[in-house]
C-alpha cells in the first residue's frame, strides 16, 4: 500500500467548474480526513461492513466523483482516493475504533460508538489524537518510517501485503481475453457455480451461463460476463445495463459481471435496481475471491518476532 501524502485539501471539484479544472491529488481528502467519514460509513451500513462497501459509501458521502476515484498513482495505477480510504480504515482498526473479526469485515467497537456520539469538532480531534498515537506506536516498534507523509512498513495496514494484489491484477490483465474468461469461470466454479463457457462470436455479451446454488434444493440460472479491462478502468452504467439486457434475453435470473477495474456508482445502482440483478466483482473483490480459494498464490512463511518475547526474561 502506498502511503498518502499529508496534503491539505484546497477544495473539492464539486465547487469548481469541471470543464476548467483538472482533478489532482490536492483535491482529494487526506487519509486522516477520511477517518470520521469512514467510521460514519460503517455505522450507516449497520455497524459492520466489508471493505468494498465501506469504500463505496465513503466516496459517496464525501462527494468524490468517478473522476476523483480514477486519479491513480503512476507507479501502480491504484486509485489514490481508495488507497487513502484503506489507510483511514486501517488506522481506525489499529486505534481500536474498528475491529476486524475476519479479514475484510469491519465492526465498530465501543470506542468507535463513543466517538460517534461526540460533536464533529470533538470527534475529529479525538481521531487525530488516535491517529498520532498509532503512528507513534508503530515508529517505536521500528515498523514505520515517516518522512513528509510517506510511510514504509514491513507489515502494512489490514495485516496483508498489498503488492500481490497489484501483481495479480497485472498478471490477469496479461492473459488473452478468452484466457481471462476461462480463469473467471474456473474461479466461480470453485465457489459452487455450474457454468458452461459461451464466449466467442455471437455470444451476445455472455461469457458463461449455468446455475448458482441457493440452497441444498434450490438453484438459480446465472449469466456471467468477464471483461479484461485495465485495472485503472472504470466500468460505467451503459456496459452494465447492456449486459443486464443480454442476461435477461438468455433467461438468466441472476448475473455476475467481473472486471479487473472498478464500477462507477451509476453502474452499481443499475445493477441493483433492474432485473436480473447483477453481482459486480471489481478488481479488489476479485483479489479477495482468489485469496479465499488460494488460487495461484504461494504461501510465504515469516517469523513473528513479537511472539518470542514471551520467553524473554
Amino acid at each position: 500500500m502506498i502511503s498518502p501524502r499529508g496534503e491539505r485539501v484546497l477544495a473539492h471539484s464539486a465547487r469548481r467548474d469541471k470543464t476548467l479544472h483538472v482533478v489532482t491529488r490536492e483535491d482529494l481528502p487526506t487519509y486522516s480526513e477520511l477517518m470520521l467519514p469512514t467510521l460514519r460509513a460503517v455505522e450507516a451500513l449497520g455497524g459492520s461492513s466489508t471493505r468494498p462497501q465501506i469504500s463505496e459509501r465513503v466516496m459517496k458521502d464525501v462527494g468524490l466523483t468517478d473522476e476523483h476515484v480514477a486519479l491513480a498513482y503512476p507507479a501502480n495505477d491504484k486509485s489514490i482516493a481508495l488507497d487513502r480510504c484503506d489507510w483511514a480504515r486501517s488506522y481506525l482498526k489499529l486505534g481500536g475504533v474498528l475491529e476486524s473479526p475476519r479479514r475484510g469485515l469491519f465492526l465498530i467497537t465501543e470506542l468507535g460508538r463513543t466517538i460517534l456520539a461526540l460533536s464533529d469538532d470533538v470527534a475529529q480531534t479525538r481521531l487525530r489524537e488516535i491517529d498520532a498515537q498509532v503512528r507513534a506506536d508503530r515508529r517505536t516498534r521500528g515498523r514505520e518510517r515517516d518522512s513528509e507523509g510517506e510511510v514504509e512498513d514491513v507489515s502494512p495496514p489490514d495485516d496483508q501485503d498489498p503488492a500481490w494484489r497489484a501483481q495479480l491484477l497485472t498478471r490477469l490483465h496479461g492473459l488473452a481475453p478468452d484466457g481471462f474468461e476461462r480463469f473467471v469461470l474456473y474461479l466461480l466454479r470453485a465457489f459452487g457455480l455450474v457454468l458452461e463457457q459461451t464466449g466467442g462470436p455471437g455470444d451476445e455479451g455472455i461469457d458463461g451461463i449455468g446455475t448458482a446454488p441457493l440452497s441444498e434444493v434450490l438453484s438459480s440460472t446465472v449469466a456471467v460476463q468477464a471483461k479484461r479491462y485495465e485495472p485503472s478502468n472504470t466500468v460505467g452504467r451503459d456496459a452494465v445495463a447492456l449486459f443486464q439486457r443480454d442476461a435477461a434475453a438468455a433467461g438468466a435470473e441472476r448475473a455476475v459481471f467481473v472486471t479487473l477495474g472498478r464500477f462507477s456508482e451509476p453502474a452499481r445502482r443499475v445493477a441493483r435496481t433492474a432485473t436480473p440483478t447483477i453481482d459486480l466483482i471489481d478488481g479488489e473483490r476479485l483479489c479477495d475471491l482468489v485469496e479465499q480459494q488460494s488460487t495461484g498464490l504461494k504461501t510465504v512463511l515469516v517469523v513473528d518476532e513479537d511472539w518470542f518475547a514471551r520467553f524473554e526474561a
